[in-house]
């Protein structure tokens, strides 16, 4: 699914199309995604779209707000003290958020249609329908955007330790993990830690002060990098004007088993770590000490069952 440098090129392109924009009518097709279908269709028709912006694997459509303030999310991504009204969007494995001329014909797989006061149309289109939309506001979306972890552009150097040595975890795990960093998922994950040379499966209590600050500065660089060239398309994802990625040309780790390390020839391997596919370098990413003797006697294990059998 979309992470976090797919969402962002996604949330620019409609910010710089739709920002300021009114929704005239709001048409409901398949709504089981929904948190309440009943509050997108009551609140959003006359409403300004003030902002669009990134919140993890999450797009924020902020709205001017009834009594005509528009009330933003506060820079840095912390919620901001005033209450907040905004239609929050996650495009899940399929999903696509775009404008379209009205005439064009409607994919059948367009399942929300914002109608906007220039004529055109916002229109969110899920095949699977993984996705998820709510319109939050005050409390309600405070707390939603609360239950998340810190944001991997941003954080510093001592919470990123914090958050990441603090923890007995695998370190895979833990860069997937939602409520410790917020948009990073498998790709990016991999990606970062081979260019650390750190394995998917070492405990985050074990990564020294050296390697954990040598991985957040290559998780930065790699996202900053995947942004400029619009994230990547593993599948069919595109952004806000239908434009492919091309950051999937760069993968060093992910999806390349079997091929040549780019630092060192050997094969990638692929294991799985937090129920995900992890893919590193068997040379680069030395295996924390003891996962070896665990994998032979798994091994072990299995051998004598099926000789029993």
């Amino acid at each position: 699914m979309p992470e976090l440098p797919e969402v962002e090129t996604v949330a620019r392109g409609l910010q710089g199309s739709v920002a300021g924009r009114r929704i005239l009518s709001v048409t409901l097709r398949k709504t089981d995604f929904m948190d309440d279908p009943t509050a997108i269709e009551r609140e959003l028709p006359g409403r300004q779209i003030a902002r669009v912006e990134r919140f993890g694997k999450f797009m924020l459509l902020q709205l001017v707000s009834k009594t005509g303030a528009s009330e933003m999310i506060a820079e840095g991504g912390k919620p901001a003290e005033a209450a907040s009204e905004a239609l929050l969007v996650h495009l899940g494995m399929t999903g696509n958020l775009a404008l379209h001329f009205a005439e064009q014909p409607l994919d059948k797989h367009s399942h929300v249609i914002f109608v906007l006061d220039d004529g055109r149309e916002l229109r969110y289109t899920d095949p699977r329908r993984f996705g998820r939309m709510a319109y939050l506001a005050g409390e309600t979306l405070a707390t939603e955007l609360l239950r998340f972890g810190a944001e991997p552009l941003l954080v510093t150097a001592e919470e990123f330790a914090r958050r990441i040595r603090g923890s007995r975890a695998r370190i895979k795990a833990l860069l997937l993990d939602q409520r410790v960093l917020r948009g990073v998922g498998n790709i990016y994950a991999d990606e970062s830690l081979w260019n650390a040379r750190i394995h998917p499966a070492k405990s985050g209590a074990r990564l020294t002060a050296r390697e954990t600050e040598t991985l957040r500065k290559a998780l930065q660089k790699i996202l900053r990098k995947a942004i400029q060239m619009r994230g990547s398309s593993i599948s069919d994802f595109v952004d806000a004007e239908g434009v492919a990625g091309e950051y999937q040309q760069h993968h060093k780790a992910y999806g390349r088993e079997g091929e040549k390390c780019f630092r060192c020839g050997a094969k990638i391997r692929r294991i799985i770590v937090a129920g995900r596919s992890s893919y590193f370098c068997p040379v680069c990413q030395r295996a924390p000490r003891g996962a070896m003797s665990r994998k032979k006697s798994m091994k072990r294990a299995g051998r004598l069952r099926a000789s029993k059998g």
